[in-house]
């Protein structure tokens, strides 16, 4: 069942449509997330850590009554943070039941992205992490990373 996401998720890349992504830094770099699966954008809010977790498992928090667990991108990654404390944010996704959110250095924009301007992975970088990438895309002067989210929490 998880694949089938996945390769809906991935397939809204292939297809000849404008999609919606959330773009934020992370690091020195811009990346992006496919808008459908996020749920809402908060403040950095009080952490509750939980030992014995994965290490880019920052801990839970409490959002409105549900415990959402929190991975940090920069260690899943190996990014150093930047950026001002109050400029960093919590982006909360919900697919199937579950229910994540990442820490982000700074949320830059909503963007519409076509086809046209998404280059496939595949074509460009062959890397053993490259499975939670599913794209670059190129806007003016700007790259952004596009990042496969539901990948992200699976691994």
């Amino acid at each position: 069942m998880g694949n089938e996401t996945s390769m809906h998720f991935q397939s809204s890349y292939a297809q000849d449509k404008d999609i919606q992504v959330v773009a934020f830094k992370l690091g020195q770099e811009e990346y992006a997330v496919d808008i459908v699966n996020v749920m809402e954008i908060n403040r950095l809010t009080n952490i509750t850590r939980v030992p014995r977790t994965t290490g880019y498992i920052e801990g839970v928090i409490n959002l409105r009554g549900n415990i959402i667990p929190l991975i940090n991108l920069h260690t899943k990654f190996g990014i150093a943070a930047s950026g001002a404390e109050d400029d960093k944010r919590i982006i909360v996704f919900q697919y199937d039941d579950i229910k994540a959110g990442i820490i982000v250095d700074e949320v830059s924009e909503v963007l519409r992205l076509s086809e046209k301007e998404i280059e496939q992975i595949d074509k460009i970088y062959n890397a053993i992490n490259s499975e939670q990438i599913t794209g670059i895309a190129k806007i003016n002067d700007r790259l952004l990373i596009l990042l496969d989210i539901k990948k992200i929490f699976e691994s």
